[in-house]
């Protein structure tokens, strides 16, 4: 009976020290508006040109006016934001890792980081399951605790390799993130349904859609003013009857 009783109260102090812990990482965490992961797809399918385009756009959209004053009527503690890399489920990385934004400065200084940034692989397939599942467990371990989280992911491609989106989309929505999506549409003209299906997800959840590479940056920039300002937007309706915010 002893023994017993030992090992019950060592169950509840384990477990009354984990709580306690998992309370002190909770308040020790840097309370944002929003944390956002900016997911970009590297895979084969997208050429050295074609990857300079794309952080040539997210640079010069964190350095527009537009974008700066959507991150300050966001609120008054700014955003937490990352850029990741990704092409097949091997292959995720946290190319400008999470920084704080809430101003003019901090936003260049962000911008600086993303254009500096090399591609970190080349080639590969393309696994948005990889991606949503890098991109949550970036947010869980980033030090930020935000009243918003979002996995922005950008692409030009359906998986081919991996995991099945649907699965980690639904278990990224229900953990509370919302995942975004930026279509490029000159590889696969009907990928802007293959996302809305299989990709998007969560509270004021949209697809958003650009022909090429080449207006990536005109289309991130109203994107990232769409999301920062975390608007609400009308649903519209999915094959099979299904509903979702876009």
């Amino acid at each position: 009976m002893t023994v017993i009783r030992a090992r019950a109260w060592t169950f509840v102090f384990a477990a009354a020290l984990f709580c306690a812990m998992a309370e002190t990482a909770a308040a020790a965490e840097w309370r944002v508006d929003l944390e956002l992961a900016l997911a970009v797809d590297i895979s084969s399918s997208v050429s050295t040109e074609e990857f300079r385009l794309q952080m040539g756009g997210l640079a010069i959209a964190f350095r527009t006016p537009e974008v700066v004053a959507a991150i300050g009527a966001s609120g008054d503690l700014g955003i937490a934001v990352a850029l990741v890399q990704w092409s097949d489920n091997r292959r995720q990385y946290l190319a400008v890792d999470w920084a704080l934004v809430h101003d003019s400065a901090s936003a260049h200084a962000f911008a600086d980081r993303i254009a500096a940034a090399p591609r970190l692989v080349v080639g590969g397939g393309t696994a948005i399951g990889g991606a949503l599942k890098f991109g949550a467990a970036q947010i869980a371990g980033n030090g930020y605790r935000g009243q918003r989280k979002v996995i922005d992911v950008s692409g030009d491609g359906h998986t081919n390799q991996g995991w099945p989106n649907r699965p980690l989309r639904d278990a990224t929505v229900a953990s509370g993130i919302t995942i975004n999506g930026l279509v490029i549409l000159n590889e696969e003209p009907n990928l802007e349904a293959y996302y809305r299906a299989h990709v998007i997800g969560g509270t004021g959840a949209f697809v958003m859609t650009t022909m090429d590479f080449q207006s990536y940056a005109e289309a991130i920039i109203t994107r990232l003013i769409r999301e920062i300002s975390g608007a609400p937007y009308a649903a519209y309706d999915m094959p099979g009857g299904d509903r979702r915010d876009g």
